[in-house]
Protein backbone atom coordinates (compact mmCIF):
# COMPACT_ATOMS: atom_id res chain seq x y z
CA UNK A 1 0.00 0.00 0.00
CA UNK A 2 1.55 3.21 -0.70
CA UNK A 3 2.47 5.54 2.29
CA UNK A 4 -0.60 7.83 3.43
CA UNK A 5 2.09 10.48 4.25
CA UNK A 6 2.89 10.79 0.06
CA UNK A 7 -1.06 12.14 -0.89
CA UNK A 8 -0.09 15.77 -0.28
CA UNK A 9 2.47 18.17 -1.17
CA UNK A 10 4.78 20.02 1.01
CA UNK A 11 3.47 23.00 -1.36
CA UNK A 12 0.18 22.18 -1.04
CA UNK A 13 0.17 21.89 2.79
CA UNK A 14 1.75 24.89 2.85
CA UNK A 15 -0.60 27.21 0.44
CA UNK A 16 -3.44 25.30 2.10
CA UNK A 17 -2.82 26.25 5.54
CA UNK A 18 -1.56 29.94 4.63
CA UNK A 19 -4.39 30.50 2.70
CA UNK A 20 -6.81 29.13 5.48
CA UNK A 21 -5.02 31.19 8.34
CA UNK A 22 -5.15 34.38 6.02
CA UNK A 23 -8.72 34.07 5.52
CA UNK A 24 -9.45 33.46 8.76
CA UNK A 25 -7.87 36.47 9.77
CA UNK A 26 -9.26 38.63 6.87
CA UNK A 27 -12.85 37.48 8.01
CA UNK A 28 -12.50 38.26 11.69
CA UNK A 29 -11.15 41.62 10.85
CA UNK A 30 -13.58 41.61 8.31
CA UNK A 31 -16.20 41.42 10.83
CA UNK A 32 -14.40 43.47 13.41
CA UNK A 33 -14.05 46.15 11.11
CA UNK A 34 -17.13 46.06 9.61
CA UNK A 35 -18.84 46.17 12.91
CA UNK A 36 -16.69 49.53 14.15
CA UNK A 37 -17.32 51.42 10.90
CA UNK A 38 -21.40 50.65 11.18
CA UNK A 39 -21.52 52.05 14.83
CA UNK A 40 -19.25 54.97 13.64
CA UNK A 41 -21.55 55.51 10.61
CA UNK A 42 -25.16 55.03 12.30
CA UNK A 43 -23.11 56.97 15.24
CA UNK A 44 -21.76 60.09 12.90
CA UNK A 45 -25.70 60.40 11.19
CA UNK A 46 -27.32 60.44 14.33
CA UNK A 47 -25.16 62.97 15.33
CA UNK A 48 -25.47 65.21 12.20
CA UNK A 49 -29.17 64.55 12.64
CA UNK A 50 -28.41 65.95 16.35
CA UNK A 51 -26.30 68.85 15.24
CA UNK A 52 -29.14 70.20 12.41
CA UNK A 53 -32.19 69.64 14.95
CA UNK A 54 -30.62 71.96 17.57
CA UNK A 55 -29.45 74.52 14.93
CA UNK A 56 -33.09 74.90 13.90
CA UNK A 57 -33.86 75.22 17.77
CA UNK A 58 -32.09 77.79 18.59
CA UNK A 59 -33.17 79.80 15.08
CA UNK A 60 -34.77 83.08 15.77
CA UNK A 61 -36.64 83.01 12.72
CA UNK A 62 -38.14 79.51 14.54
CA UNK A 63 -38.40 80.97 18.31
CA UNK A 64 -40.06 84.03 16.66
CA UNK A 65 -42.70 82.32 14.20
CA UNK A 66 -43.28 79.71 16.78
CA UNK A 67 -44.62 83.00 19.35
CA UNK A 68 -46.33 84.56 16.74
CA UNK A 69 -44.06 87.50 15.95
CA UNK A 70 -43.49 86.75 12.16
CA UNK A 71 -45.34 84.59 9.69
CA UNK A 72 -44.94 80.84 10.42
CA UNK A 73 -44.24 80.62 6.43
CA UNK A 74 -40.51 81.92 7.59
CA UNK A 75 -40.29 78.59 9.25
CA UNK A 76 -40.69 76.85 6.14
CA UNK A 77 -38.78 79.01 4.20
CA UNK A 78 -35.74 78.73 6.95
CA UNK A 79 -36.10 74.78 7.34
CA UNK A 80 -36.01 74.04 3.69
CA UNK A 81 -32.35 76.16 3.39
CA UNK A 82 -31.11 73.74 5.92
CA UNK A 83 -32.98 70.84 4.43
CA UNK A 84 -31.19 71.39 1.39
CA UNK A 85 -27.94 72.59 3.08
CA UNK A 86 -27.70 69.67 5.03
CA UNK A 87 -28.87 66.76 2.32
CA UNK A 88 -30.94 65.64 5.21
CA UNK A 89 -34.46 63.37 4.50
CA UNK A 90 -36.61 66.02 6.35
CA UNK A 91 -36.58 69.13 8.68
CA UNK A 92 -39.93 69.76 10.49
CA UNK A 93 -40.25 72.31 13.26
CA UNK A 94 -43.76 71.43 15.49
CA UNK A 95 -45.44 73.46 18.03
CA UNK A 96 -46.08 71.84 21.87
CA UNK A 97 -49.77 70.23 20.02
CA UNK A 98 -47.86 68.34 17.78
CA UNK A 99 -49.00 70.23 14.44
CA UNK A 100 -46.13 70.53 11.66
CA UNK A 101 -45.37 74.26 11.22
CA UNK A 102 -42.84 72.89 7.97
CA UNK A 103 -42.55 70.02 5.95
CA UNK A 104 -40.76 68.77 2.69
CA UNK A 105 -44.48 68.42 1.42
CA UNK A 106 -46.35 71.48 1.79
CA UNK A 107 -49.38 69.63 2.30
CA UNK A 108 -48.92 67.95 5.53
CA UNK A 109 -47.87 71.57 7.18
CA UNK A 110 -50.90 72.30 9.56
CA UNK A 111 -50.88 68.55 10.00
CA UNK A 112 -49.89 66.11 13.27
CA UNK A 113 -46.51 65.03 13.11
CA UNK A 114 -46.54 61.11 12.14
CA UNK A 115 -44.93 58.76 14.08
CA UNK A 116 -45.22 57.92 17.28
CA UNK A 117 -41.89 58.83 18.89
CA UNK A 118 -42.10 62.34 19.32
CA UNK A 119 -44.15 62.84 22.32
CA UNK A 120 -40.80 62.57 24.92
CA UNK A 121 -39.79 65.31 23.10
CA UNK A 122 -42.47 67.75 23.75
CA UNK A 123 -41.86 66.50 27.14
CA UNK A 124 -38.79 68.35 27.07
CA UNK A 125 -36.53 65.90 26.03
CA UNK A 126 -33.47 65.47 23.06
CA UNK A 127 -33.27 61.85 21.61
CA UNK A 128 -32.41 60.38 18.50
CA UNK A 129 -35.08 57.55 17.46
CA UNK A 130 -35.96 55.09 14.27
CA UNK A 131 -39.50 55.48 13.38
CA UNK A 132 -41.44 55.99 9.80
CA UNK A 133 -43.48 58.56 8.87
CA UNK A 134 -45.07 59.70 5.56
CA UNK A 135 -41.73 60.48 3.56
CA UNK A 136 -40.46 56.70 4.97
CA UNK A 137 -38.62 55.32 7.64
CA UNK A 138 -35.89 57.58 9.10
CA UNK A 139 -33.43 58.07 11.80
CA UNK A 140 -34.92 60.94 13.83
CA UNK A 141 -33.44 63.58 16.02
CA UNK A 142 -35.56 65.49 18.03
CA UNK A 143 -35.09 68.58 20.11
CA UNK A 144 -37.20 70.55 22.65
CA UNK A 145 -37.24 74.70 20.94
CA UNK A 146 -37.48 76.90 24.43
CA UNK A 147 -37.68 80.73 24.48
CA UNK A 148 -35.62 83.70 25.68
CA UNK A 149 -37.39 82.71 29.11
CA UNK A 150 -36.77 79.26 29.02
CA UNK A 151 -40.59 78.05 28.36
CA UNK A 152 -40.80 75.08 25.68
CA UNK A 153 -42.72 76.65 22.38
CA UNK A 154 -42.12 73.40 20.10
CA UNK A 155 -40.00 70.82 18.71
CA UNK A 156 -38.05 70.10 15.81
CA UNK A 157 -37.45 67.15 13.91
CA UNK A 158 -34.54 66.37 11.62
CA UNK A 159 -34.66 62.95 9.62
CA UNK A 160 -31.93 61.25 7.92
CA UNK A 161 -33.33 58.39 5.69
CA UNK A 162 -32.52 54.48 6.87
CA UNK A 163 -31.82 54.14 3.22
CA UNK A 164 -29.28 56.58 3.03
CA UNK A 165 -27.67 54.89 6.39
CA UNK A 166 -28.12 51.14 4.26
CA UNK A 167 -26.51 52.71 1.33
CA UNK A 168 -23.53 54.36 3.76
CA UNK A 169 -23.13 51.24 5.68
CA UNK A 170 -22.90 49.04 1.78
CA UNK A 171 -20.50 51.17 0.46
CA UNK A 172 -18.04 50.54 3.52
CA UNK A 173 -19.25 46.94 3.81
CA UNK A 174 -17.53 46.89 -0.58
CA UNK A 175 -14.08 48.70 0.57
CA UNK A 176 -13.87 45.86 3.35
CA UNK A 177 -14.30 43.51 1.23
CA UNK A 178 -11.88 44.77 -1.55
CA UNK A 179 -9.46 44.93 0.72
CA UNK A 180 -9.83 41.50 2.05
CA UNK A 181 -10.00 39.95 -1.47
CA UNK A 182 -6.61 41.91 -2.03
CA UNK A 183 -5.50 40.19 1.42
CA UNK A 184 -6.27 36.89 0.83
CA UNK A 185 -4.92 37.24 -2.99
CA UNK A 186 -1.43 38.45 -1.78
CA UNK A 187 -1.75 35.60 1.36
CA UNK A 188 -1.85 33.24 -1.61
CA UNK A 189 1.07 34.73 -3.67
CA UNK A 190 2.97 34.89 -0.21
CA UNK A 191 2.06 31.39 0.58
CA UNK A 192 3.17 29.83 -3.09
CA UNK A 193 6.57 31.78 -3.14
CA UNK A 194 7.20 30.65 1.27
CA UNK A 195 6.03 27.46 -0.88
CA UNK A 196 8.87 27.24 -2.86
CA UNK A 197 11.60 28.87 -0.78
CA UNK A 198 10.84 25.95 1.47
CA UNK A 199 11.08 23.44 -1.00
CA UNK A 200 14.69 24.98 -2.36
CA UNK A 201 16.09 24.57 0.82
CA UNK A 202 15.18 21.22 1.20
CA UNK A 203 16.71 20.38 -1.82
CA UNK A 204 13.56 19.56 -3.50
CA UNK A 205 12.51 16.81 -1.04
CA UNK A 206 9.22 16.38 0.73
CA UNK A 207 8.64 16.25 4.25
CA UNK A 208 8.11 12.21 3.91
CA UNK A 209 11.32 11.44 1.89
CA UNK A 210 13.52 13.68 4.50
CA UNK A 211 12.10 11.38 7.07
CA UNK A 212 12.58 8.34 5.64
CA UNK A 213 16.33 9.23 4.62
CA UNK A 214 16.85 10.42 8.27
CA UNK A 215 16.05 7.11 9.65
CA UNK A 216 17.49 4.89 6.87
CA UNK A 217 20.81 7.24 7.82
CA UNK A 218 20.22 6.53 11.57
CA UNK A 219 20.29 3.00 10.81
CA UNK A 220 23.04 2.82 8.54
CA UNK A 221 24.82 4.88 10.97
CA UNK A 222 23.93 1.98 13.90
CA UNK A 223 24.46 -0.73 12.22
CA UNK A 224 28.19 -0.13 10.92
CA UNK A 225 30.87 -1.87 12.97
CA UNK A 226 33.30 1.15 12.74
CA UNK A 227 32.63 4.08 15.90
CA UNK A 228 31.46 7.41 14.78
CA UNK A 229 31.19 10.82 16.02
CA UNK A 230 30.41 13.70 14.59
CA UNK A 231 30.98 17.33 15.51
CA UNK A 232 29.48 21.10 14.49
CA UNK A 233 31.55 24.04 13.57
CA UNK A 234 31.43 24.98 17.53
CA UNK A 235 33.52 21.66 18.08
CA UNK A 236 29.94 20.52 19.98
CA UNK A 237 29.17 16.52 19.38
CA UNK A 238 26.41 16.11 17.29
CA UNK A 239 26.12 12.28 17.03
CA UNK A 240 27.73 9.52 18.11
CA UNK A 241 26.29 5.92 17.09
CA UNK A 242 26.22 2.62 19.27
CA UNK A 243 29.94 0.88 17.92
CA UNK A 244 31.36 4.49 19.13
CA UNK A 245 29.28 4.42 22.60
CA UNK A 246 31.07 0.74 23.15
CA UNK A 247 34.35 1.96 22.79
CA UNK A 248 34.06 4.96 24.98
CA UNK A 249 32.38 2.38 27.37
CA UNK A 250 35.06 0.21 27.16
CA UNK A 251 37.42 3.58 27.68
CA UNK A 252 35.47 4.39 31.41
CA UNK A 253 33.37 7.05 29.10
CA UNK A 254 29.73 6.49 30.42
CA UNK A 255 28.51 10.15 29.79
CA UNK A 256 26.34 10.74 27.50
CA UNK A 257 28.42 12.71 24.75
CA UNK A 258 26.00 14.66 22.30
CA UNK A 259 25.77 18.34 23.17
CA UNK A 260 29.10 18.25 24.57
CA UNK A 261 32.47 19.91 23.52
CA UNK A 262 34.38 17.32 21.71
CA UNK A 263 37.69 18.63 23.73
CA UNK A 264 36.13 18.01 26.80
CA UNK A 265 34.94 14.72 26.63
CA UNK A 266 38.17 13.42 24.42
CA UNK A 267 40.65 15.27 25.43
CA UNK A 268 43.48 13.46 23.10
CA UNK A 269 41.11 14.35 20.19
CA UNK A 270 42.24 16.43 17.09
CA UNK A 271 38.69 17.10 15.63
CA UNK A 272 39.10 20.35 16.74
CA UNK A 273 42.09 20.85 14.80
CA UNK A 274 40.85 19.51 11.85
CA UNK A 275 37.51 21.97 12.08
CA UNK A 276 40.59 24.82 11.86
CA UNK A 277 42.55 23.48 9.38
CA UNK A 278 39.60 21.63 6.95
CA UNK A 279 42.34 19.25 6.18
CA UNK A 280 41.56 15.27 6.87
CA UNK A 281 43.93 12.86 9.19
CA UNK A 282 43.46 9.51 7.83
CA UNK A 283 44.84 6.52 9.54
CA UNK A 284 46.46 7.86 13.09
CA UNK A 285 46.44 6.17 16.17
CA UNK A 286 44.89 7.61 19.17
CA UNK A 287 44.63 6.72 22.99
CA UNK A 288 41.52 6.82 24.57
CA UNK A 289 42.26 5.66 28.51
CA UNK A 290 44.60 3.16 27.33
CA UNK A 291 42.13 1.68 24.85
CA UNK A 292 44.07 2.29 21.15
CA UNK A 293 41.80 3.12 18.48
CA UNK A 294 42.81 3.86 14.85
CA UNK A 295 40.69 6.86 13.29
CA UNK A 296 40.13 8.47 10.15
CA UNK A 297 39.09 12.63 10.90
CA UNK A 298 37.68 14.56 7.77
CA UNK A 299 35.90 17.60 7.99
CA UNK A 300 32.68 18.29 6.64
CA UNK A 301 32.49 20.80 3.88
CA UNK A 302 29.93 22.67 2.50
CA UNK A 303 29.54 25.57 -0.03
CA UNK A 304 33.30 25.71 0.24
CA UNK A 305 32.70 26.51 4.04
CA UNK A 306 33.68 24.02 6.83
CA UNK A 307 30.55 23.26 8.65
CA UNK A 308 31.65 20.56 10.95
CA UNK A 309 33.69 17.28 11.36
CA UNK A 310 33.44 13.39 12.06
CA UNK A 311 35.52 10.96 12.97
CA UNK A 312 35.52 7.09 12.03
CA UNK A 313 37.66 4.47 14.12
CA UNK A 314 37.62 1.12 15.63
CA UNK A 315 39.24 -1.04 18.12
CA UNK A 316 42.97 -1.28 17.23
CA UNK A 317 42.68 -4.56 19.06
CA UNK A 318 40.23 -5.95 16.82
CA UNK A 319 42.16 -4.48 13.53
CA UNK A 320 45.24 -6.55 15.09
CA UNK A 321 42.86 -9.51 15.01
CA UNK A 322 41.85 -9.01 11.38
CA UNK A 323 45.81 -8.34 10.40
CA UNK A 324 46.61 -12.09 12.26
CA UNK A 325 43.67 -13.80 10.25
CA UNK A 326 44.67 -12.36 7.45
CA UNK A 327 48.70 -12.31 7.50
CA UNK A 328 47.92 -16.55 8.37
CA UNK A 329 45.84 -16.77 5.27
CA UNK A 330 48.22 -14.90 3.38
CA UNK A 331 51.20 -16.82 4.88
CA UNK A 332 49.79 -20.27 3.72
CA UNK A 333 48.37 -19.32 0.27
CA UNK A 334 52.59 -18.06 -0.27
CA UNK A 335 53.24 -21.44 1.30
CA UNK A 336 51.17 -23.74 -0.81
CA UNK A 337 52.30 -21.73 -4.14
CA UNK A 338 55.63 -22.09 -3.01
CA UNK A 339 56.01 -25.60 -2.25
CA UNK A 340 53.43 -26.22 -5.96
CA UNK A 341 56.00 -24.74 -7.93
CA UNK A 342 59.06 -26.88 -5.82
CA UNK A 343 56.94 -29.59 -5.65
CA UNK A 344 57.05 -29.73 -9.64
CA UNK A 345 60.54 -29.03 -10.48
CA UNK A 346 61.12 -32.19 -8.11
CA UNK A 347 58.32 -34.12 -9.99
CA UNK A 348 60.35 -33.55 -13.01
CA UNK A 349 63.41 -34.19 -12.29
CA UNK A 350 61.91 -37.68 -10.68
CA UNK A 351 60.27 -37.96 -14.27
CA UNK A 352 63.49 -37.48 -16.24
CA UNK A 353 65.55 -40.39 -13.41
CA UNK A 354 62.71 -42.73 -14.28
CA UNK A 355 62.50 -42.57 -18.28
CA UNK A 356 66.18 -42.92 -17.69
CA UNK A 357 65.92 -45.93 -15.69
CA UNK A 358 68.42 -44.86 -12.96
CA UNK A 359 66.21 -46.07 -9.89
CA UNK A 360 69.76 -45.95 -7.29
CA UNK A 361 70.34 -42.49 -7.80
CA UNK A 362 66.07 -41.76 -7.58
CA UNK A 363 66.48 -43.83 -4.17
CA UNK A 364 68.52 -41.40 -2.97
CA UNK A 365 67.20 -38.57 -4.33
CA UNK A 366 63.62 -39.08 -2.81
CA UNK A 367 65.79 -40.16 0.11
CA UNK A 368 67.78 -36.86 0.68
CA UNK A 369 64.81 -34.60 -0.48
CA UNK A 370 62.54 -36.60 2.41
CA UNK A 371 65.41 -36.33 4.97
CA UNK A 372 65.76 -32.12 4.46
CA UNK A 373 61.98 -31.24 4.82
CA UNK A 374 61.69 -33.46 7.50
CA UNK A 375 65.24 -31.48 9.21
CA UNK A 376 64.05 -28.18 7.98
CA UNK A 377 60.73 -29.21 9.52
CA UNK A 378 62.04 -30.67 13.13
CA UNK A 379 64.60 -27.48 13.72
CA UNK A 380 61.63 -24.83 13.42
CA UNK A 381 59.32 -26.81 15.10
CA UNK A 382 61.67 -28.27 18.05
CA UNK A 383 62.38 -24.64 18.92
CA UNK A 384 59.61 -22.33 18.02
CA UNK A 385 57.16 -23.33 20.16
CA UNK A 386 54.63 -20.65 18.94
CA UNK A 387 52.28 -22.23 15.84
CA UNK A 388 51.61 -19.48 14.15
CA UNK A 389 54.79 -17.66 14.17
CA UNK A 390 56.49 -21.35 12.85
CA UNK A 391 53.75 -21.74 9.94
CA UNK A 392 55.03 -18.03 9.21
CA UNK A 393 58.50 -19.23 9.01
CA UNK A 394 57.80 -22.36 7.24
CA UNK A 395 55.90 -20.02 4.38
CA UNK A 396 58.38 -18.22 4.22
CA UNK A 397 61.40 -20.65 4.01
CA UNK A 398 59.51 -22.01 0.54
CA UNK A 399 59.38 -18.56 -0.68
CA UNK A 400 62.69 -17.87 -0.37
CA UNK A 401 63.81 -21.44 -2.18
CA UNK A 402 61.62 -20.19 -5.07
CA UNK A 403 63.83 -16.96 -4.97
CA UNK A 404 66.96 -18.89 -5.36
CA UNK A 405 67.65 -17.57 -1.63
CA UNK A 406 69.69 -19.39 0.97
CA UNK A 407 67.72 -19.20 4.29
CA UNK A 408 68.30 -20.72 7.33
CA UNK A 409 66.56 -20.05 10.82
CA UNK A 410 68.85 -20.47 14.06
CA UNK A 411 68.08 -20.94 17.53
CA UNK A 412 70.20 -21.71 20.31
CA UNK A 413 67.65 -22.02 22.78
CA UNK A 414 63.65 -22.77 22.29
CA UNK A 415 61.38 -20.06 21.58
CA UNK A 416 58.04 -20.51 23.92
CA UNK A 417 54.89 -19.24 22.95
CA UNK A 418 54.42 -15.84 24.06
CA UNK A 419 51.51 -14.89 26.86
CA UNK A 420 49.74 -11.97 24.72
CA UNK A 421 48.57 -13.11 21.08
CA UNK A 422 49.52 -9.13 20.28
CA UNK A 423 53.37 -10.11 20.31
CA UNK A 424 53.13 -13.12 17.92
CA UNK A 425 51.22 -10.32 15.57
CA UNK A 426 54.10 -7.68 16.09
CA UNK A 427 56.65 -10.61 15.40
CA UNK A 428 55.28 -11.78 12.09
CA UNK A 429 54.76 -7.65 11.31
CA UNK A 430 58.64 -6.89 12.17
CA UNK A 431 60.27 -11.08 10.10
CA UNK A 432 57.77 -10.39 7.49
CA UNK A 433 58.98 -6.82 6.30
CA UNK A 434 62.35 -7.61 7.51
CA UNK A 435 62.63 -11.00 5.41
CA UNK A 436 60.53 -9.44 2.25
CA UNK A 437 63.14 -6.57 2.17
CA UNK A 438 66.21 -8.62 2.22
CA UNK A 439 65.10 -11.30 -0.27
CA UNK A 440 64.08 -7.98 -2.61
CA UNK A 441 67.52 -6.54 -1.63
CA UNK A 442 69.82 -9.68 -3.09
CA UNK A 443 67.57 -10.06 -6.53
CA UNK A 444 71.00 -9.01 -7.97
CA UNK A 445 73.28 -10.43 -6.27
CA UNK A 446 75.52 -13.54 -6.70
CA UNK A 447 75.55 -14.61 -3.45
CA UNK A 448 71.92 -14.79 -1.74
CA UNK A 449 71.91 -15.88 1.26
CA UNK A 450 69.54 -15.05 4.47
CA UNK A 451 69.60 -16.14 8.43
CA UNK A 452 67.56 -15.43 11.08
CA UNK A 453 68.54 -16.41 14.34
CA UNK A 454 66.61 -16.35 17.39
CA UNK A 455 67.86 -16.23 20.86
CA UNK A 456 65.81 -16.22 24.18
CA UNK A 457 66.94 -15.29 27.63
CA UNK A 458 64.03 -15.00 30.87
CA UNK A 459 61.83 -11.99 29.61
CA UNK A 460 63.59 -10.62 26.67
CA UNK A 461 63.95 -12.27 22.83
CA UNK A 462 66.70 -11.46 20.56
CA UNK A 463 66.46 -11.57 16.68
CA UNK A 464 69.31 -11.11 13.79
CA UNK A 465 68.18 -10.78 10.45
CA UNK A 466 71.22 -11.02 8.16
CA UNK A 467 71.44 -10.95 4.41
CA UNK A 468 74.42 -10.76 1.60
CA UNK A 469 72.56 -7.78 0.13
CA UNK A 470 73.98 -4.50 -1.06
CA UNK A 471 73.75 -3.05 2.24
CA UNK A 472 72.68 0.16 2.86
CA UNK A 473 74.27 3.88 2.55
CA UNK A 474 75.52 5.16 5.58
CA UNK A 475 73.85 8.86 4.77
CA UNK A 476 70.85 7.13 4.36
CA UNK A 477 70.31 4.39 7.45
CA UNK A 478 69.06 7.36 9.61
CA UNK A 479 65.74 7.39 7.50
CA UNK A 480 64.89 4.22 6.23
CA UNK A 481 62.73 3.58 9.47
CA UNK A 482 60.93 6.81 8.27
CA UNK A 483 57.13 6.42 6.73
CA UNK A 484 57.51 6.85 2.84
CA UNK A 485 61.39 7.33 2.38
CA UNK A 486 62.55 4.82 0.02
CA UNK A 487 65.86 4.39 -2.08
CA UNK A 488 63.88 2.06 -4.89
CA UNK A 489 60.86 4.42 -6.00
CA UNK A 490 58.19 5.77 -5.54
CA UNK A 491 55.26 4.61 -3.36
CA UNK A 492 57.33 2.13 -0.93
CA UNK A 493 59.17 3.13 2.08
CA UNK A 494 56.47 1.38 4.05
CA UNK A 495 58.15 -2.17 5.31
CA UNK A 496 60.97 -1.12 7.22
CA UNK A 497 58.69 1.71 8.43
CA UNK A 498 55.66 -0.90 9.87
CA UNK A 499 58.80 -3.45 11.42
CA UNK A 500 60.12 -0.47 13.68
CA UNK A 501 56.55 0.76 14.45
CA UNK A 502 55.91 -3.04 15.59
CA UNK A 503 58.93 -3.24 17.58
CA UNK A 504 58.28 0.51 19.45
CA UNK A 505 54.99 -1.06 20.12
CA UNK A 506 56.55 -4.35 21.87
CA UNK A 507 58.78 -1.59 23.53
CA UNK A 508 61.92 -3.36 22.45
CA UNK A 509 64.82 -1.73 19.87
CA UNK A 510 65.96 -1.78 16.56
CA UNK A 511 69.28 -1.02 15.25
CA UNK A 512 71.09 -1.65 12.20
CA UNK A 513 74.46 -2.85 10.81
CA UNK A 514 75.14 -2.12 7.00
CA UNK A 515 78.29 -1.73 4.95
CA UNK A 516 78.74 -1.25 1.13
CA UNK A 517 77.98 -4.96 -0.44
CA UNK A 518 78.83 -6.46 2.25
CA UNK A 519 75.16 -6.85 3.59
CA UNK A 520 73.11 -5.75 6.27
CA UNK A 521 72.51 -6.90 9.92
CA UNK A 522 69.16 -5.89 11.81
CA UNK A 523 69.42 -6.50 15.65
CA UNK A 524 66.07 -6.53 17.56
CA UNK A 525 65.93 -6.58 21.53
CA UNK A 526 62.54 -7.30 22.88
CA UNK A 527 60.63 -8.02 26.16
CA UNK A 528 59.24 -11.00 25.97
CA UNK A 529 56.57 -12.51 28.33
CA UNK A 530 56.04 -16.65 28.24
CA UNK A 531 52.79 -18.12 28.04
CA UNK A 532 51.89 -19.78 31.61
CA UNK A 533 55.36 -18.42 32.86
CA UNK A 534 57.32 -20.63 31.45
CA UNK A 535 61.45 -19.99 31.64
CA UNK A 536 62.92 -22.70 28.65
Amino acid sequence: MKNQRAKFKLSTIVIFFVCVVVLVALMITDVLISNTVSDNITKSLEEKAKIVSRTVARSHIVMDALEGEVHSNAIQEYTNDIQKATNTMFVVVMDMNGIRKSHPNPEQIGKPFVGGDEKEALNGREYVSISRGTLGESVRAFTPIYNENGKQIGVSAVGISVESVEKALGRSNRNILTVTILGLLVGIIGAVILARYIKRTLLGLEPFAIARILEERSAMLQSVHEGIIAVDKDSTITLVNKSALQIFKKAGLTQEPVGIKIYDYLPSTRLDQVLQTGNPELDEEQNINGISILVNRVPLIVNGEVVGAISTFRDKTELNQLAEQLTGVRTYAEALRAQSHEFMNRLHVILGMVKMKFYDELSDFIRSLVDYRNQELGSITQHIKDPVLAGFLMGKLSYAREENVDFSIGSDTIIPEPADPKTTHELITILGNLIDNAIEAMREMEDQTLEVNFQYSTHWLTIEVLDSGPGIPKEAQRQVFEKGFSTKGENRGYGLYLAAKSVGNLGGVLTIDSKPMLGTEFHIRLPYEAKGGKHD
